[in-house]
Parts: C-alpha cells; structure tokens; sequence
C-alpha cells in the first residue's frame, strides 16, 4: 500500500469509494442520522480549499478549529492541508482567553467555530487578532455578530465553489510533500504553558502505516467518534479510518454517547478508561440490587465468561466442550446484554489516556467486550504501544507498534523513538531540547518493560509527589484503585511536600442518594448529604477498605467530599479527563489548607 502526503491519500480514497458512505451526523431538528458521500466530501473538501485561498491562507500559513465533532470538522481538517496549509485545533470547552493564546501564538489566518458558544467567544478576542482573515461557522443556525469577516459554512462553500482559484489549489495539491507540517496541537497538558506540538504528513502517515500491521479489521467496520477531533488520538484514530475505507458516526454532544452507541452500532471506537470505570460502577450497582438469584445468575456468568474467554480464548489454549456449552448459555442470559451497552456488535475499543485498573479490564473482556488498551502522547502521534489480540497482561499497556522503540532511561523514564515522533514545539527550541535526546523523545511518564516486551507505566514523573517526611507518593495509583469504588466518581490526592496524603473526592451521587434513602438518611441538597456524619463515615471506612494494601505513608489520612464533579469547562480536567493538578490545587486551596489544620 502507498503511503502519501495525507490530502493525496485520501483523494485516492474519494476515487476508490465514490459514492459509498464516508460518515454520518445526526440531524439536530429531525433526529434522523444523514449519510454523507466520499464524493461529496472530496467536493466540499475542494470547495472549502478554494476559499481559504481566496481568503488569503497561505501555504505553510495556519487555519484554527474551534469546535465540537461533527463532519465539518474533518472536512476542514483536510481542506486546509490540502493546500498546504497548518491546521489548529482547538477544544470546543476552551475559554476564550484559552483560544486567544492559540490564535495568537500560531497566527491562525482562519477559525473554523462549530456553534454559537464558540463563535460568541471567538468575538470576544476577535479586534486584538487582526491577522484572522474569517470567521466560518459550521452550525447555520449561529446568529453572526456585526464582525464583517464572517459567515456561515454553506456560505464559504459557495464563495469557494464560485472563486476562480482551481489552478492555485491543484498546483498547491501537486506540489504537496511528506515533509510538509500538517498540524500544530496544542497540549492542554496537566501544568505549564500550552505547547504546539509540530506533527507533518510523515508522522501521520507512519501511524497509519503500523496500525495497518497491527490491526485484523474487515471492510465494513463502523466507528463512532465521540472524543475531541481536537486530541489527536481521536483524530489520528478518524485518520485511520478515513484511510481504510470505514464508516464514521459523528457524536455531537459527549453527553449523547450512550443513546448514540445503540443507534450507530459500532464496531470499532476510541474510548477512555473513564467510560469503563462508569460503565462497570453501574453495573456493580445494579447487580447488588437484583433478587438473590438474579445475582448469583450473573456471578456465574461473568466467571462463565472469564475462564471462556481469558483463561483460554486470549492465550490460545483449547476451550473444552462442557465450558462452550456453560458459555453459550451464560452468552444468551446475561453476556449478550452488557454487550448491548455498546451498540452490540463491537469488535474492539482502543482505550488510552490515563491508567485503568486490570479487574475492569479483565471484567470487560469476561463480558466479550475486546478492550485494547494502549499508551502514546501527542508528541508522538498517539499510539505507541498496544494490546495485541492473544497473550495480553492486563497489568500492562501492550507492546510496542510496528517501527517504534522504546526504552528506560534516568528515573524510570520511558523514552520514544520512531516516524511518529513530532519535529518539536513551536517556537520553543528550548522546550523541544528538554524533551529530544539523541533523537529520542523523552515523555515524563516513569514506566518499566517485562520480559515479554510488554510496557506497564508506573506513574506521571512530574506528578510524583514526595510528601514532607520525603516519602514518594504515585496519586494514579491511589486514584485508579479508589474511583473503581461505585460510590466514588473521581479523585484528587494530595500530599506533595505535605506531612501526609490528603484527597479531594468527588462521590457517585445517584447511588449515594440510593444508600441515603436506604437507610434513612435525610437530606435536602448534595451539600447537605456529603455533611452528614454518617456519610462521611461511611466514606472513611470505604477508605479504609480500599486502601490495604498501600504502605502506611501513601495511605490517604484525611478527605474532603465536593458537591461537583471536575470538569473539562471548569479548567480542571484535560479532554482525556486527566486531572489538572495545579488548577485543582489552587481552586480548592482553602479546603486543602483545612485537611492539614492538625
């Protein structure tokens, strides 16, 4: 297979599929999903090239992306990089000062907005960036403000459809080469000053490469695209996709994802271990609810299917008659249903983005749900290890792809070398030379490599916490165990250069409400409840509990229970819900200080 610059690979594979179904949106006022055609994405592609030409973007120049997923996105994605230019993503949940630092410091020619909550911020930075030369809105139903350069998506598609820049776009196209800067992503990191992460063609096209390798897909997989198109593991993943000729759904609004999973159906999807966590918590609850016997149906189901499928499905081992018997019908009773959760017919769901815990692990490939976890970094255009299909160590994150290398260098520290790599951070030669040794990328993450080349991240290097006695404290380790409890939604610990371990906590509230109600416990708000004594000592010995087998000193000693989840709006959470440590840590110092008022 030919691997090029990616605007030409895709026009290859708008020739080859013509009028089959590129993706689908969902139509906001019929709630009909529409197919969209590889011909008429490769002609809005074209139409929308033209008119940033006409506009002004240059080659090599910049175009931002300020929105949610939805199919204009990609198209613009492309459009851009079809005429050689930088595509800028931006997180739809950014501030506005948070996308006015993008815009500046990348000299965005365009934005590309995707509704009014985007476009209304975008106004509020507009008169200090007079380099932006449009404002293009996605959504036709975005009321424009009086700024004269904007418009509306079906507006720029006539204006490029109209221009006369045919030539200058196809001499643009031909001249197009592997080494051309494809995108700037700006990480939203969990400290520090937003960096440009440089990925050109050759890192895209090296990703779509070992993933061809590794992955035993058909033709007709459907994916459904639900995380930021502005991360690049879901964009790199829609890449892919596009690539290999599969269909797409485009999830709108995250809080949709349930609804949305068994009406497209997938069969491939990116996910983050939050979504297993939440899952399996539901379902934990659930069960405990159920009539002794319904309970014990589902016990012996999910055993059923562990010792089917982990004991010796995933390590090749013969299945013996008796336990296929036991799993067809534990698969027809009770598997087939937490199977439905997702649509039904999954085949696999890379995972990534933050530690998940083995048991859940272990649990969803029990239920016949092929959880591929993997681990990578916008640095390195995503992927650079991942589950393979047999032989898997749930307490890992895979082996390495196809063509990249990893060791352990000072501290544990896991280093990257490969074509997926970034060139480095825009305009800043002397973060770049912190983080590149020898040509090898350096990624704060402290990880070790096992005897069977399997890859097990043992903690963020800058997150390491060492406490006032000099203890050092890995919070993700405490966090994933703790948020596998179904009564605990999210964690923050505490405890860097502090005389002990605190944490911020984040309960599950329906099921907490349910445990109220249970036992008589009255209250009149969310506040009221997480103040009650027996709450609260409730949550202590939960705690308690889950914290054996943790040595004395990274034991959390005390907690204080929010009444709100951190958030990706509030500036608390990445887009991958990794915590942002320094945010949380400020927001909440008055009830920090509290926990350490001996």
């Amino acid at each position: 297979m030919e691997y090029q610059h990616w605007g030409k690979l895709i026009r290859n594979r708008i020739e080859k599929y013509t009028d089959g179904i590129a993706m689908h949106y969902k139509d906001e006022k019929s709630g009909e999903w529409v197919g969209v055609s590889w011909t008429e994405f490769g002609l809005q592609i074209r139409q929308i090239s033209k008119a940033l030409i006409k506009v002004g973007v240059g080659e090599k120049q910049m175009a931002a992306i300020f929105s949610q997923n939805m199919p204009e996105w990609i198209t613009a994605d492309l459009a851009i990089m079809c005429l050689r230019g930088v595509t800028v993503p931006i997180y739809p949940t950014n501030s506005a000062k948070e996308a006015e630092y993008i815009v500046e410091d990348s000299q965005a020619q365009v934005i590309f907005v995707g509704e009014q909550e985007q476009y209304d911020r975008t106004m509020e930075f507009i008169d200090r960036v007079p380099h932006v030369k449009m404002v293009v809105a996605f959504d036709k139903d975005v009321v424009l403000s009086d700024f004269d350069r904007s418009m509306h998506w079906d507006e720029f598609l006539i204006f490029g459809k109209n221009s006369k820049m045919g030539p200058e776009f196809e001499d643009r196209f031909e001249r197009a080469e592997l080494d051309d800067l494809a995108t700037l992503i700006y990480t939203s990191g969990t400290t520090g000053e937003p960096k440009g992460v440089m990925i050109d063609h050759n890192n895209i096209t090296s990703v779509l490469r070992s993933h061809d390798i590794e992955l035993d897909l058909t033709d007709d997989e459907v994916s459904l695209s639900f995380l930021p198109l502005s991360h690049v593991y879901e964009r790199g993943w829609t890449f892919f996709c596009l690539h290999r000729g599969f269909k797409i759904y485009f999830n709108r609004d995250p809080k949709q994802i349930g609804p949305t999973m068994k009406e497209a159906r997938p069969t491939i999807m990116c996910t983050v271990p939050r979504i297993y966590e939440k899952i399996y918590s539901a379902i934990q609850d659930k069960s405990k609810s159920a009539s002794p016997l319904k309970q014990k149906l589902i016990n012996w189901a999910i055993q059923t299917g562990g010792k089917y499928n982990n004991d010796y499905q995933l390590i090749e081992k013969k299945i013996p008659l008796g336990l296929k018997l036991k799993f067809k019908l534990a698969d027809k009773l009770v598997l087939s249903k937490f199977r439905d959760i997702f649509g039904g017919r999954i085949n696999f769901t890379p995972c990534g983005g933050a530690p998940l815990s083995s048991e859940i692990i272990a649990f969803f490939h029990s239920v016949g749900i092929n959880v591929k976890m993997g681990y990578g970094l916008t640095e390195t255009m995503a992927t650079v290890c991942l589950y393979g299909d047999t032989h898997i160590d749930f307490n890992t994150t895979g082996k390495t792809l196809n063509g990249v290398e990893i060791k352990i260098g000072a501290n544990d520290e896991i280093m990257v070398k490969g074509p997926g790599v970034m060139r480095g951070y825009y305009k800043k030669p002397e973060e770049t030379a912190k983080v590149m040794k020898d040509g090898w990328f350096c990624t704060g993450d402290a990880g070790k490599i096992d005897e069977n080349g399997n890859l097990t991240i043992t903690d963020r290097i800058k997150d390491l916490m060492k406490t006032s006695g000099g203890k050092y404290v890995a919070p993700q380790k405490l966090e994933t165990t703790l948020v596998n409890d179904q009564f605990i939604e999210q964690v923050a610990v505490i405890g860097d250069c502090k005389k002990y371990v605190t944490a911020l906590a984040v309960p599950a509230f329906e099921p907490l409400a349910q445990y109220a109600k249970k036992h008589n416990i009255s209250f009149e708000s969310i506040e009221d409840l997480i103040a009650n004594s027996q709450i609260v000592e409730f949550f202590e010995k939960r705690f308690e509990d889950m914290q054996k087998e943790f040595s004395r000193f990274e034991k959390i000693k005390k907690f204080t229970l929010l009444p709100k989840e951190f958030s990706m709006e509030a500036g608390e959470i990445t887009s991958t819900l990794k915590l942002k440590r320094k945010v949380i840590q400020e927001k909440y110092k008055h009830l920090i200080e509290k926990m350490y008022k001996d």
